[in-house]
């Protein structure tokens, strides 16, 4: 009759995510608000640190001064090179001088200049801790070393050296935007050294340019100088070379042509013409050949030649003629016929005009034959007269070509005097210009206040790595929190019903006390500690027995809502049998179960409080003096429960408690008491006398103290500790153990932090406005 479930799982739920929530916002101002105090330690902490940083570090003073790399102010030297606007020339311009302003030979230019190689605060600058450090170990390798002995001026080049490699260090050149402008700057702890030093390396840059400038003009005009002599000699030889080679081999030029080669051009032209006469004279000789061939009828008829010669002209006329009377014959052989003796007539002058036709044909034939010859002969002719004159023309080429090269040469040489002799001029003419490329345009000042350490930038900085230290801890913290901490958790995890928040107890101010007790402490001796009696063989440590000091604290009403939830949960019934577990040990069930029990019997109910947990019977242990008999006895039948059993005169709270020697060390297998017929029996005799029994079990888990019991009882209230207790833990117990997870009528917050506990509510959650109802509690 026991194992009936609970409807509790009809009404609650596990809540589910909001799937189309992304961010939650709320958690995360909560989660920020819960955690401000972390984050404002850290802040605090790194603000402190940045303070100490401050206090303990050098200041240091930067000198700026800035160089305008303008072409334009050699303009009128540099005539023959106008400054170009290609920008990469411009770039690797001014990297290339960047390059020469943070070079060694810079450095010591300006370390002779400025005379820094006996400047303390260049040679041995203000060490930071670690250079300290440094230091210290060199100082003790150099107590196990012997340094060579170095004369005076070593030690001079030495520090010479130093200073300028550390200003080489110190020393900042970089280019202002996308202009010409280099800005030069350089820290130093002195205000008026860093102004010494920027000002020094503006002045050396301008220096070191005119020098260049100066030694560059004087090398090339000494080099050219050298060039122009061997020049001028050699473009000297090489004419009079060119001039010997023409006389020796004849070579005569008339308009920049040898002789020889203007003949064979005219006569290539004449045999260009020649060719095309012959051509044309082949060409009517091989028409009048096929025309006569064709014989006399087919000639006269075939006889169309274009007119232009007079011969032609005849031979045109005589076809003419000829048409005539052929159309004439026709028109009298179509009117008369062929027989008729004018038809016969015309056809015999036709005949004879024909033949005329023909001979004519015959004598322009040999005519054209002996032009073509004539043609023939002229082509010869010609032919053979440009193959003599290229016979001997030839050798003349090939001195050509020798006088050739050697007037190239003369004229390259020439034309390579006349470039350097230019140069030579402008190089000449630089030396006496002292003009640079660059100039100064912002001069070096004495700064006045010091650059670093930037204490507005140091501070906030010190604030946001403090902040973002915080935010770290904060979040790993979070990320630990795994732990029960509002109501919600209960019911999103367990999807079991919350029976509210138990305060943590522990030493407190004086509050009103109970007049039965106020009453009970003046009978007592002065000065003695003696328990408030709950009966007159009974005592119990005063947490025990929190509902009737404090009736009207949050505690106490916690613990009326879970008696209202066993009376809603388990109605119906006349007695009722209400487990009290946890998950695990020193969580306050034990507490929670002589309080529950406390009120129940206070409330006028007749409550039985059974201390089950056998292998650590806490609420036995509290009994002054203690007993002698008690649930192991009744369960085995060796005494009766009556007998067991201690009641409290003041609340009539009845408790079968544990005798002591009679708990785990003398009876091993405990679950199988509690899960024997003698349990059952004692159980179902205890129900007719009370209307609740409240049995203090074991904690879940390796413990199956609880689990035999599930059966016997009517409900369980889970008691899990506040902040403690992992929901991963309560979680896998009670999914493990379904007879308990059917039966359990809620669960209990216990030992709640009541201050930390709004700090863990969302926005609107009802722990932000607990406290709006502490005046209807007295703690």
């Amino acid at each position: 009759m026991n194992e009936r479930t609970l409807p509790l799982k009809a009404v609650l739920h596990r809540d589910q995510p909001d799937a189309d929530s992304f961010i939650d916002l709320d958690r995360l101002l909560t989660i920020a608000a819960r955690r401000m105090r972390m984050v404002a330690l850290c802040v605090a902490l790194f603000v402190m640190l940045g303070v100490l940083y401050l206090l303990f570090t050098t200041p240091y003073y930067t000198a700026y001064t800035q160089i305008l790399l303008d072409d334009n102010l050699s303009r009128y030297t540099d005539r023959d090179n106008p400054p170009q606007d290609d920008r990469t020339q411009a770039d690797m311009q001014i990297a290339s001088a960047i390059e020469v302003l943070k070079s060694n030979n810079m450095a010591l230019r300006v370390v002779d200049e400025a005379k820094l190689a006996d400047v303390a605060l260049i040679t041995d600058p203000p060490k930071s801790l670690v250079g300290e450090l440094k230091d210290a170990i060199g100082s003790v390798k150099g107590l196990f070393v012997t340094s060579p002995q170095r004369t005076p001026e070593q030690i001079r080049q030495g520090l010479r050296g130093k200073a300028a490699a550390m200003l080489q260090q110190s020393i900042a050149v970089e280019r202002v935007m996308r202009s010409a402008v280099l800005s030069i700057s350089y820290r130093s702890p002195d205000p008026r050294l860093a102004a010494k030093v920027t000002e020094a390396y503006a002045n050396a840059f301008l220096t070191d340019q005119l020098n260049a400038n100066f030694d560059a003009s004087e090398r090339a005009t000494l080099w050219l100088q050298g060039r122009l002599d061997d020049l001028g000699k050699r473009a000297q030889q090489a004419s009079l070379d060119v001039e010997k080679f023409k006389s020796a081999n004849g070579l005569t030029q008339t308009g920049g042509e040898l002789m020889t080669e203007q003949q064979l051009t005219d006569l290539t032209k004449q045999l260009i013409v020649a060719q095309a006469d012959a051509a044309s004279a082949a060409a009517r000789l091989n028409q009048f050949k096929a025309i006569v061939e064709q014989g006399p009828q087919n000639a006269v008829k075939n006889a169309i030649i274009s007119g232009q010669t007079n011969a032609n002209q005849g031979l045109q006329d005589l076809r003419t003629r000829y048409l005539a009377v052929e159309k004439r014959e026709q028109d009298v052989v179509a009117n008369f016929g062929a027989d008729h003796p004018q038809a016969v007539a015309l056809k015999a002058e036709k005949d004879n005009i024909g033949q005329q036709i023909f001979q004519e044909l015959k004598q322009l034939t040999a005519s054209y034959a002996n032009e073509y010859d004539v043609t023939q002969s002229r082509e010869k002719s010609l032919r053979d007269s440009i193959q003599k004159l290229t016979s001997t023309n030839s050798e003349a080429n090939v001195a050509l070509v020798h006088l050739r090269e050697l007037e190239q040469k003369a004229s390259a040489l020439k034309t390579m005097y006349a470039a350097f002799l230019s140069r030579y001029e402008v190089a000449s003419q630089s030396q006496s210009l002292p003009v640079t490329k660059a100039r100064v345009i912002s001069q070096a000042g004495t700064p006045s206040s010091p650059s670093s350490p930037r204490k507005t930038m140091a501070l906030a900085l010190s604030a946001v790595l403090g902040l973002i230290v915080g935010a770290g801890l904060a979040f790993v913290q979070e990320m630990q929190e795994r732990y029960f901490r509002l109501e919600s958790d209960i019911r999103s995890v367990l999807g079991l019903k919350s029976l509210g928040y138990l305060p943590r107890m522990g030493p407190r101010a004086k509050k009103p006390m109970n007049p039965k007790l106020r009453r009970w402490r003046k009978k007592a001796p002065s000065g003695a500690t003696v328990a408030p009696p709950l009966s007159e063989t009974l005592g119990l440590d005063r947490m025990m027995r929190t509902v009737i000091d404090a009736p009207r604290s949050a505690f106490t009403e916690t613990l009326r809502n879970t008696k209202l939830a066993i009376d809603v949960m388990l109605q119906g019934r006349t007695s009722r049998v209400i487990g009290i577990v946890s998950a695990l040990p020193n969580e306050g069930k034990s507490t929670v179960a002589a309080n529950l029990a406390v009120l129940l019997a206070t409330s006028g109910k007749r409550t039985l409080l059974i201390d089950a947990d056998l292998r650590n019977p806490s609420l036995s242990h509290l009994l002054n003096p203690p007993a002698k008999t008690g649930l192991i006895q009744a369960v085995l039948g060796d005494a009766s429960w009556q007998d067991c059993i201690k009641v409290d005169q003041e609340t009539q709270l009845a408790i079968l408690p544990v005798a002591p020697g009679a708990g785990a060390r003398s009876f091993v297998h405990t679950n199988e008491l509690i899960a024997s017929p003698g349990m059952n029996t004692l159980l179902d005799s205890v129900r007719k006398s009370f209307d609740y029994i409240v049995v203090d079990l074991a904690p879940i888990g390796p413990v199956v103290d609880a689990k035999a019991f599930s059966h016997l009882a009517d409900g369980f209230v889970c008691v899990v500790e506040w902040g403690k207790t992992p929901t991963k833990l309560v979680s896998d117990l009670l999914d493990a153990e379904p007879q308990i997870n059917n039966k359990v009528v809620g669960v209990l917050l216990n030992k709640t932090d009541m201050q930390e506990l709004s700090r863990y509510s969302d926005f609107g959650g009802s722990e932000k406005f607990r406290n709006q109802y502490n005046k209807y509690y007295v703690e």
